[in-house]
């Protein structure tokens, strides 16, 4: 280890000289109290060093210790149910060794813990041959996550002993003989955290990641492995988006980072995610989900590190052959770190005062998302699917971390304040959204739902739009001045918007819908205008039909009808057919087949 000394502190960035053999990105430690850094610039023997914790009472001529190695995550049973900070630090063993809740600086602690105990059971045995990624054997880590042991990278050989039986995560529970002698296997690895973690092949991403919340699921839905992002102002619901995703999600596993958000809200998260339950198990949704908590209060140095941080755990995951969803909540906060450290560099400011190399570095964390076939000779797949929240100011998505993540991202969820300030959510506007996956989600969807799911989709978003081309003319001359064919388009417009869009997410049923309730759902408003058109045609007049108080109420109320009992619908498909024909032979016209 070299010993550099400090010549220049500037709030985070610490610049020490005699570093020469020192790389960038390698850890050091910094001061009399060892406080941890991180490498960002070399300049001959000066070292810029970003400080991931608060540097008053340091100054010039102060040590600067180099690890030679770079910022490493530790991935290992420990991970589900952990809480950590921006740099892998678990909040709780920080709390007891700070002995406060108020986080004292150069604690030094474990990511993962050394002297819990895991039941290792082997999938191999002696003689087998290994390479990267092969799976050797398994720990029950939670109720619901079986965690698998695979081989390190660059580790290639035959099994020479493994032991089944109770170990740490530091002890040796395999020896494989390799061309360079032999190499010990625990149940830990560590992994770079800026860089990727390998895999044998991406694939496209062609499956739907299922939420249960239908403005998604039906028009703009993410795929496994796909990018998504959710800008939007204050109050508009960015974090209860991501809430419901992580919690109705069809992933096996969730990474929640919460980057540069305020203490209270990442306060509730942290308090709110062990109590939720997760519908899949009955268990916490915690037994399969790892936090990361960077608070606005915290020094900004480690947000920037934390999203790496998050997704590098994702990808470990992945590898397992396990589909994981990452939220970034927000990935604003995190550009105005990369932006103040850049500033302190003194490095040529963009637009807005952002780095030139913003655009690269949110490329870089978006497309460490994707589904991969994962190392290993059994071929399995993984996925992750990365969901960044960007909090623009004042609502404004042509500033420059909304407008680089969207030439990025393939899903765009644009809340919309206007829409919040009706009460209407999850306030995402359909008008401004889109989704790059919907041709391959749309076959998906027609095979495994229904065959007509992709035509009554583009039937409902062409009449939203078409709505809103007709409120135009509305405002300007008044509804009568419009036909009864586009007054009644206008009326299932609204049942579209305020029936099927608008979703509680504190409901106990409305929370959460299932693809099969969905398509039921929206199938039974079209109808209501199929059959209304048929009406229409046969003489009766507009006001007649919208004036079907009991059978429009019991449209709009299909959404309160439980997963158990979702036939009910097709009763209201039926009872609604009958009433029209009733309302048609009433008003004395002729009953068309």
């Amino acid at each position: 280890m070299k010993t550099g000394r400090i010549i220049k502190v500037a709030g985070p960035l610490v610049v020490a000289e005699g570093m020469e053999e020192a790389n960038i990105y390698d850890m050091v430690k910094v001061g009399e109290k060892g406080l941890i850094g991180e490498i960002i610039e070399m300049r001959n023997d000066k070292a810029s060093i970003q400080v991931y914790e608060e540097t008053t009472g340091i100054g010039p001529g102060d040590p600067v210790i180099t690890t030679g190695e770079p910022l490493s995550i530790e991935l290992g049973p420990g991970l589900i149910e952990a809480m950590f900070d921006g740099i892998q630090r678990p909040l709780n063993a920080l709390e007891s060794a700070s002995n406060s809740p108020f986080l004292k600086r150069g604690v030094s602690v474990k990511s993962l813990d050394r002297e819990k105990v895991w039941t290792f059971n082997p999938t191999i045995k002696n003689g087998e041959h290994v390479e990267a990624g092969d799976i050797i054997g398994t720990v029950q880590e939670t109720s619901v996550i079986l965690h698998k042991i695979m081989v390190p990278y660059g580790i290639k050989g035959t099994i020479k002993e493994i032991k089944a039986g109770d170990f740490t995560i530091v002890d040796t529970v395999a020896i494989v003989e390799t061309e360079n002698g032999d190499k010990e296997l625990t149940l830990m690895q560590k992994w770079p955290s800026r860089k990727g973690r390998p895999y044998s092949k991406k694939l496209k991403p062609e499956s739907p990641m299922i939420t249960g919340q239908r403005v998604i699921d039906t028009f703009f839905p993410v795929a496994k492995g796909g990018a998504a992002s959710v800008p939007g102002p204050f109050g508009a619901g960015k974090t209860v988006v991501q809430h419901q995703i992580a919690k109705w999600g069809d992933t096996e596993i969730v990474v929640y980072v919460g980057c540069g958000e305020r203490g209270n809200e990442m306060t509730d998260v942290l308090n709110e995610f062990p109590e939720l339950k997760d519908p899949k198990t009955g268990e916490s949704l915690m037994k399969r989900t790892v936090l990361i908590a960077n608070t606005s209060n915290m020094p900004v140095a480690a947000r920037e590190a934390s999203i790496y941080t998050g997704i590098t755990i994702a990808e470990y995951f992945r590898d397992m052959g396990y589909s994981v969803s990452i939220m970034a909540d927000s990935t604003s906060r995190w550009a105005e770190a990369l932006r103040e450290m850049s500033g302190r560099l003194e490095e040529m400011p963009g637009d807005e005062g952002y780095p030139a190399y913003l655009g690269s570095r949110l490329a870089d964390y978006y497309e460490r998302a994707g589904k991969v076939v994962c190392l290993g000779s059994d071929g399995r797949e993984g996925a992750v699917t990365a969901i960044g929240a960007v909090s623009p100011p004042g609502g404004d998505i042509s500033e420059p971390v909304s407008q680089a993540t969207l030439r990025i991202v393939k899903v765009f969820w644009g809340l919309d304040a206007n829409l919040a300030y009706k009460r209407h959510f999850p306030s995402i506007n359909w008008l401004n959204s889109y989704s790059l996956y919907e041709d391959s989600v749309d076959k998906w969807m027609n095979n495994e739902v229904s065959q007509d799911w992709s035509s009554l989709r583009i039937e409902a978003m062409t009449l939203l739009q078409e709505e809103s081309a007709l409120q135009e003319i509305v405002s300007l001359v008044g509804i009568d001045a419009l036909s009864e064919n586009d007054r009644l388009k206008l009326e299932i417009s609204k049942s579209i918007r305020e029936d099927y869009l608008q979703q509680n997410a504190f409901h106990e049923t409305d929370t959460y819908t299932s693809l099969d309730k969905q398509y039921k759902m929206l199938k039974l408003i079209l109808l209501f205008r199929k059959e209304a058109e048929r009406a229409l045609k046969a003489g009766v007049y507009l006001n007649k039909i919208l004036n079907l108080d009991e059978i429009r109420d019991r449209i709009a109320r299909s959404k309160y009808i439980s997963e158990n009992e979702i036939n009910k619908i097709d009763k209201i498909e039926e009872d609604l057919k009958t009433t029209i024909d009733t309302l048609i032979n009433e008003e004395g016209g002729v009953l068309n087949a």
